[in-house]
């Protein structure tokens, strides 16, 4: 539509609505549907330092595809110390002091079928309001085992053991026994942390001899899904207590 009322225009005045828009410091324009841009157009964007493109797409699909890709390319990012992964369709940050064990409970999960999103580095974006993580490509499916090194996660337990990127969902800190402080009996009133500008569910962990802590976060991202599909378990419970005690002052 726009190709064809520039053509209706008088030489002069087309020559200089083009001009006009390019002093509008526009990066680029694209020709949909495999048109042809015109010799025309093409000089004077040559003359302006503004690239010119043609797509096979009709414009809605173009600005659709383009709009997505922009968007997630140019998305507010933060590199965040952890461990990720994807359990159970949940995806997981496994955080926490150096050597408290954040390897060694992604790998106990990913014994149990969980993927691996990234290992140390977690790159997160801000895509629209949704969290994504992934890793730098360097060291994706690779992972850090204190003791044994660097190990190849996709050659230990095959492609189905990582995934390329993944939706953060909960951040679980893992806090050595002596460090603890009094933490959350009940599960009632979970803490969020900010992550540009998204919250987070937060969930703390005491790391202790003889604790399967890759349980516990398996139990973490099974308690999350409920309360997605609406089943509140600690609120079931409480529920169910304040009702006996309301019974037993009648």
């Amino acid at each position: 539509a726009e190709l064809a009322y520039l053509q209706k225009l008088p030489e002069g005045m087309r020559k200089s609505r083009i001009q006009r828009m390019f002093r509008c410091e526009v990066p680029g324009i694209v020709f949909s549907r495999d048109k042809i841009p015109p010799r025309e157009i093409v000089e004077l964007a040559d003359e302006a330092g503004v690239c010119v493109f043609r797509t096979s797409l009709v414009t809605l699909k173009f600005v659709n595809s383009a709009t997505i890709i922009l968007e997630n390319e140019f998305a507010e990012s933060v590199t965040l110390h952890g461990c990720m992964v994807d359990v159970r369709g949940v995806g997981v940050l496994i955080r926490g002091k150096s050597g408290v064990g954040k390897s060694e409970t992604a790998l106990g999960l990913i014994e149990r079928g969980a993927a691996l999103v990234a290992d140390d580095m977690v790159y997160v974006r801000n895509v629209g309001g949704e969290l994504v993580a992934s890793a730098p490509e360097m060291s994706r499916g690779f992972m850090e085992v204190r003791g044994l090194g660097i190990v190849n996660i996709t050659t230990l337990f095959g492609l189905k053991s990582i995934r390329h990127n993944k939706r953060l969902d909960l951040i679980v800190t893992l806090i050595p026994a002596k460090d603890q402080e009094e933490l959350d009996r009940l599960g009632l009133e979970r803490e969020g942390l900010d992550v540009l500008g998204e919250k987070v569910l937060h969930v703390q962990l005491s790391v202790a001899p003889g604790r399967d802590i890759a349980r516990l976060v398996e139990v973490a991202a099974m308690d999350y899904h409920l309360k997605d599909m609406g089943i509140d378990m600690a609120g079931e419970f409480n529920r169910r207590l304040m009702s006996n005690f309301q019974s037993s002052e009648k």
